[in-house]
C-alpha cells in the first residue's frame, strides 16, 4: 500500500513538472493583455494561439475560382497571342515568357516580357498593376531592363473595359436564365 502512495506521490510530482515546463500557465502584464474580448481574440489568432467556434468560424474553406473573377478571364483572354511562364490566380499573378516585338536592327534581338499583377478583385484603376521588361541582346550580349511605356497603361486600360463588358454580361446572362428573383417575375407577368 505504501509503494502505491509513493508511486502516486512520484507520478504527480513528474506530471506538475512536466505541465509547469510546458508553459501551460504564463504570468502576464495587463498592459500587453486587450480588456476588449474581441480584441483579445483577433490577437490570439493573429498569433496563432487558439480557435474560434460558433461565430465568425466559417466551415470548410473559401474558394476563389478563376472563372468567377472577371479582371482574371479578361487577363487570360488579352494575353491570348503568347505563352504564359507563370499564371497563378491564388498569388495573384501572370508573368508572360519572352516575346519578340519588332526589329530595329538586323543584329539586335528585342523581346518582352509583361508581368500583371491583381491588387484586389474589384474592377478598380488601382486594381491592376502592369509592368513590362525588355531584353535586347547584341552579338550574344543581352541586357535586361524594366521599362516604362505607354503599353502598361494600354494593357492596363484594356483589361480594366474588358473586365467591365464581362461583368455586366454576366450579370444579364444571370437575370436572363434564373436571376435571383426570377420567381417573383413570372408571378408579375400572370
Amino acid at each position: 500500500m505504501t509503494k502505491f502512495k509513493f508511486f502516486y506521490i512520484i507520478l504527480s510530482f513528474i506530471i506538475i513538472i512536466g505541465l509547469n515546463s510546458c508553459g501551460l500557465y504564463k504570468r502576464s502584464d495587463v498592459k500587453d493583455t486587450p480588456v476588449n474580448v474581441n480584441e483579445r481574440v483577433k490577437k490570439n489568432i493573429q498569433e496563432g494561439r487558439g480557435i474560434r467556434f460558433g461565430r465568425g468560424a466559417t466551415r470548410g474553406g473559401d474558394f476563389d475560382f478563376a472563372s468567377s473573377n472577371p479582371l482574371w478571364r479578361a487577363s487570360i483572354e488579352i494575353f491570348d497571342f503568347v505563352p504564359l511562364t507563370n499564371a497563378s490566380y491564388s498569388g495573384g499573378i501572370i508573368i508572360t515568357d519572352w516575346f519578340s516585338a519588332e526589329k530595329k536592327d538586323a543584329d539586335s534581338k528585342r523581346e518582352l516580357k509583361i508581368t500583371v499583377k491583381f491588387l484586389t478583385n474589384e474592377i478598380r484603376a488601382d486594381a491592376v498593376d502592369v509592368m513590362i521588361f525588355e531584353k535586347i541582346c547584341k552579338n550574344e550580349n543581352c541586357n535586361t531592363n524594366k521599362i516604362q511605356s505607354k503599353l502598361e497603361k494600354e494593357i492596363k486600360l484594356a483589361i480594366l473595359k474588358k473586365a467591365t463588358l464581362m461583368e455586366k454580361e454576366g450579370f444579364e446572362k444571370y437575370y436572363q436564365q434564373g436571376g435571383k428573383n426570377k420567381a417573383k417575375v413570372l408571378d408579375n407577368k400572370k
